[in-house]
Parts: structure tokens; C-alpha cells; sequence
């Protein structure tokens, strides 16, 4: 393991690894985008997956929208991950930071749950996290990591899937971010 990676055991069947890295090169089963509700090509997180899977996942999200519309706030969809190392592309869509009194906690913890129960459901046993809605979306990274990490290890306890979750980060701040809100996670877990 090197300095920009962490790891945490959270039972005998799942693992919690957060990285610094791309994550357009991640081969979990799937990644996750950080979509925006229209479900259409955006810059960040959004924009490098779509470049790199090339237009498929543009063509199955024009279908998705054909058949729900926009996709809410909480909310994700699943499609395949075009030409990508990983077989799917999850896009959650998260809250536009608003100052914290809109419901944004609470939506960002539901767009990684039903990114994580979209997972279950396909029998995905290893998923990749960008750190939703702390780019363009303005979410403060150390808030945004405590509801991201609290919400994925409530999960992974309750339900013992998928095996693997990682956050893969892309700079030091976000990274140094959710390795302290893992370990503070994990520790209060310990005492227990």
C-alpha cells in the first residue's frame, strides 16, 4: 500500500479502500458518476468518465431519460461502462450545495445508498466513488466525506456488500479529507 491509499477492514466480507487517483482507470465492476439530473454530459467527474467510455453511455442515458426523465437529486442509474475497464457506469446525482439547509446531507447520503443498492441489485461485488458533489456542486469536502464514509460503512454493515468500496480522489485535500473521516469513522466503530 503506498502513502495515498488507505484501507479499512469493516467486517470479514468488506473492505473500505480510498485512493488518490483517476477514477475513468479504475477495473472495479462499476464506477460512479457524479451526474448531473438531466443525465447529460457535463466537466468534472462527468465529463472525463464520458470522454473516456466513448458514446455509449451517452446513447443508453438518452434512453434512460426517454423513459423517466430527469433523474432527482438522491437518486442514480446504472448503465454499461462503454470503453471502460469497468463493466458499469452508476450516475448518482448529488445535492448543489446550498449552505447545508436545503436537505443536502440527506440527499447525499441517498445518492450514495442508491448507488450502493443499484450495486446489490446487479450483483456488482466491487464499486468505485468519485467524492460526489464537492466539485462544481460546491459541497465542502470535509463535510461532504463525513456523510459519503458514515453512509457506505452503515451500508456495508447492514448489508455485507458489495466486498469492495473505494474512493478514488483526485487531489491531496480530498483525499487527506476522507482518510480522516474514515479513520474517525472506524475508530468510533472500534469502541463499540
Amino acid at each position: 500500500m503506498t502513502m495515498l491509499e488507505f484501507k479499512y477492514q469493516i467486517s470479514n466480507q468488506c473492505v473500505i479502500l480510498i485512493k488518490k487517483g483517476d477514477i475513468t482507470s479504475e477495473s472495479t465492476d462499476a464506477i460512479v458518476n457524479a451526474a448531473n439530473s438531466r443525465l447529460i454530459g457535463g466537466g468534472g467527474v462527468d465529463g472525463a468518465i464520458r470522454s473516456k467510455a466513448g458514446r455509449t453511455i451517452e446513447l443508453e442515458c438518452e434512453k434512460i431519460r426517454k423513459t423517466i426523465g430527469e433523474c432527482k437529486t438522491g437518486n442514480a442509474v446504472i448503465t454499461s461502462g462503454g470503453n471502460l475497464s469497468a463493466k458499469f457506469v452508476i450516475h448518482a446525482v448529488g445535492p448543489v450545495w446550498k449552505g447545508g439547509n436545503q436537505n443536502e446531507p440527506e440527499l447525499l447520503r441517498k445518492a450514495y445508498r442508491h448507488s450502493l443498492e443499484i450495486a446489490i441489485k446487479k450483483q456488482i461485488n466491487s464499486i468505485s466513488f468519485p467524492s460526489i458533489s464537492t466539485g462544481i456542486y460546491g459541497y465542502p469536502v470535509e463535510l461532504a466525506s463525513e456523510e459519503a464514509i458514515n453512509e457506505v460503512v452503515c451500508f456495508l454493515q447492514q448489508f455485507n456488500k458489495p466486498k469492495l468500496v473505494k474512493f478514488v480522489l483526485f487531489d491531496d485535500k480530498t483525499f487527506a479529507n476522507y482518510q480522516s473521516s474514515l479513520s474517525k469513522r472506524c475508530a468510533v466503530a472500534t469502541l463499540k
